[in-house]
């Protein structure tokens, strides 16, 4: 199991959008992905789950990974958090 501290960056949140690129990333990997933030955990994989969140800009987020795949899994995340979820384009 991997454990990775996030921020939340980009100038929305994790807003509709935002969500569903995390959702369909998230969707290729086999292993367990949950979200933490503001004392809530949900799945990862799910929208509804991650939007119940409202995680705005400046949220700490906990990603937990586990399984087969979690490495790669957790870098993709982290990737995606890192670049905003590509909305600076």
């Amino acid at each position: 199991m991997i454990e990775r501290e996030l921020t939340v960056s980009n100038r929305l949140g994790l807003h509709a959008r935002a969500t569903a690129k995390l959702v369909q990333l998230l969707s290729a990997y086999k292993s367990n992905v949950t979200l933490t933030a503001k004392g809530r955990e949900v799945n990862a994989k799910s929208i509804m789950g991650v939007m119940l969140l409202a995680a705005g800009q400046g949220t700490q987020v906990k990603l937990r990974v586990d399984g087969e795949d979690e490495g790669t899994a957790c870098d993709a995340v982290a990737s995606l958090f890192e670049r905003r979820f590509d909305e600076d384009s």
